[in-house]
């Protein structure tokens, strides 16, 4: 009987952590392998892809002479970290690079940084410190997000999107990170699957 009873408590224990696998809630859409980088942020600091591994970040594409989705998208990154400080969520990075390195030194990236409020800077990096054609390179080619110079004016053509790599340095998951109806940036979505891959990979 004893036999039985162990039997039985083994085989529960094993249907428990085969659930556990299959109930994964954290569904990656991509699978982007990002090259290593190596960069400064807007406090002039090297920030590299191996210094950010160990820790999801949410990345996007920005220029501070931006006239258009540029500011927006900051917002809204800054509210995605709201939800994530309101979370309790805590083991992250927030990383923009810029698509106009040349005018975007590090201090003027800290300027722009300091307009938008954000709860906690030390988890941005503004990154720079390449060229305009390594930018629109990387971006096409990593991230299959559009980056290019717009010879006509001084601004920079470049896609709205957010997107999260995990912890090994992986493109997983893309959003919106503008539109014109602010319903339409996925905010919730995106704090609540920075969370969940935190829960389920930390």
């Amino acid at each position: 009987m004893k036999r039985k009873i162990i039997g039985l408590v083994l085989l529960l224990a094993c249907a428990s952590v085969l659930g556990a696998c299959g109930n994964s809630k954290f569904k990656a859409d991509y699978s982007l392998e990002i090259p290593d980088f190596e960069h400064v942020n807007q406090r002039g600091e090297t920030v590299s892809l191996e210094s950010l591994k160990g820790k999801p970040w949410i990345g996007m594409y920005i220029f501070t002479n931006c006239v258009s989705i540029c500011p927006p998208m900051s917002l809204n990154m800054a509210q995605v970290q709201e939800k994530l400080q309101k979370k309790g969520v805590e083991d992250y990075n927030i990383v923009a690079f810029s698509v106009d390195p040349d005018v975007d030194q590090p201090d003027v990236l800290a300027d722009y940084l300091s307009k938008y409020n954000v709860p906690d800077e030390s988890k941005w990096n503004l990154l720079t410190g390449y060229s305009q054609k390594y930018i629109e390179q990387f971006a096409v080619k990593n991230t299959k997000i559009l980056v290019k110079n717009d010879p006509n004016s001084d601004q920079v053509i470049h896609g709205n999107q957010f997107f999260l790599v995990d912890k090994d340095g992986v493109l997983v998951k893309m959003y919106n990170g503008y539109a014109e109806n602010i319903e339409d940036v996925p905010i919730d979505t995106i704090a609540s699957d920075i969370e969940t891959y935190i829960d389920e990979n930390l």
